[in-house]
């Protein structure tokens, strides 16, 4: 690395935020290098579901979500689970998810996730249009099936929500009316929500590399560097690794699960923790899945990778070092071949990522408050894809001084 000053943008990330962001800061005229310790979509943004979740505005922490937590630690292999090796650690962090659970709280984080969401999805068609990137969507949907009449009416508050946000749906009260949208499933789960708007990619991993060949077309740079830490010098940020420094007046900081480590070198205390996702793909021919399932009582999804199936989700708070544990991505394959009929287990690869996650399921959009060059942009949980595009077009508005579209309070780093 070099060690002369300029003025143009470092991000630090290649994952779908971090080459969203590249390329929203390029259209406006920025000069742009991406660095990343692994390479593009190398992390988090290679095996997710691939899914665009706009209708995902309820946090995860909602009213009364602490009654269950006794049965989280109590099930390892349940949908929502803290190992034991972790609980301790991560007990400062679940008294902060207690605190966003509260009313007034709540309340806030759901606007606020709202408001997140229309933007990004506006902000989604654009990116799409500038990259020619239509060909690699699909657009079929998703159902979320409830195994029960008590489950799906304890689900009617969260479908009146998305109501009020003007999230178009219908409900489904047969397992007769969920065959004409996807056959096979188990006829167990007797009602369903349809989102008629709900989007994926066709791969998550080739979405983010499609939109970084796009930014290097345009002119922008990618680098292989892992930064170490982040230091203030007058005007200018110095960016440490061990191959050396660099010297910039706008760092954006957008490392995922890796980024709360770096705000800590400038004094920034923002309490970032690690969901890791585990899933498994199955090859092609596995299931004639027509639109993106959701189950969510047992914590996971079924969607389609290219031509191929992809079982996965459940959280694991469980920091970045313990050992990944497979067998939550055996236990979510098992479910699905009970769930879906005719479903072949066989010949898939599994694979397990870390989702950025704050309490109040929320993310950091906004400048350090130790360093005004220092931008922050993580934190998203599982919806970084989902609040990519979003999240880029109010990170150019802070780089470059202008109103953001939505107010930035309730994800601004000072919140903690």
């Amino acid at each position: 690395m070099n060690s002369t000053a300029d003025n143009s943008v470092l991000i630090i990330g290649a994952g779908i935020i971090g080459i969203s962001i590249a390329l929203e800061l390029q259209a406006s005229g920025k000069t742009v290098c991406v660095l990343d310790r692994t390479g593009v979509a190398a992390e988090a943004s290679a095996g997710n579901a691939g899914a665009f979740a706009f209708s995902d505005i309820v946090p995860l922490a909602t009213p009364g979500i602490m009654r269950k937590a006794p049965k989280w630690l109590l099930d390892p292999l349940g949908p929502l689970s803290i190992p034991p090796a972790y609980a301790l650690k991560i007990a400062p962090w679940m008294l902060r998810f207690w605190r966003a659970s509260w009313r007034d709280r709540y309340e806030t984080s759901l606007s606020a996730q709202a408001q997140l969401m229309k933007l990004s999805r506006a902000a989604l068609e654009k990116q799409v249009k500038r990259v020619n990137g239509e060909h690699l969507l699909r657009r079929e949907g998703q159902l979320q099936l409830y195994q029960g009449e008590r489950e799906f009416r304890a689900s009617l508050p969260g479908w009146e929500l998305r109501r009020q946000h003007g999230i178009r749906f219908g409900l489904l009260n047969s397992p007769g009316a969920i065959a004409e949208v996807q056959p096979g499933i188990d006829p167990r789960f007797t009602h369903a929500g349809f989102t008629h708007d709900w989007m994926n990619t066709v791969d998550p991993a080739r979405w983010t590399r499609h939109l970084a060949q796009v930014f290097v077309a345009g002119g922008g740079t990618i680098e292989t560097e892992n930064i170490k830490a982040l230091s203030q010098d007058g005007g200018h940020i110095i960016l440490t690794a061990s191959t050396g420094s660099r010297r910039a007046s706008t760092v954006v900081v957008a490392c995922g699960a890796f980024s709360g480590k770096l705000a800590g070198t400038l004094g920034d205390k923002i309490p970032l923790e690690t969901e890791r996702g585990y899933n498994t793909t199955l090859p092609a021919g596995a299931f004639d899945l027509r639109t993106h399932l959701t189950f969510g009582s047992h914590g996971f999804v079924v969607t389609r990778i290219w031509d191929g199936i992809r079982v996965g989700g459940a959280v694991e708070l469980g920091g970045l070092k313990l050992p990944p544990n497979y067998k939550r991505a055996d236990i979510l394959l098992q479910k699905a071949s009970r769930f879906l009929q005719g479903l072949n287990p066989a010949g898939g690869s599994q694979w397990m990522g870390f989702r950025p996650s704050l309490p109040d399921s929320l993310p950091v959009i906004s400048r350090s408050p130790k360093a005004a060059g220092v931008i922050y942009a993580f934190g998203h949980g599982h919806l970084g894809l989902t609040q990519s595009a979003g999240t880029a077009e109010l990170v150019a508005a802070l780089v470059e001084g202008r109103p953001a579209p939505i107010s930035l309070d309730a994800i601004a780093a000072s919140r903690f």
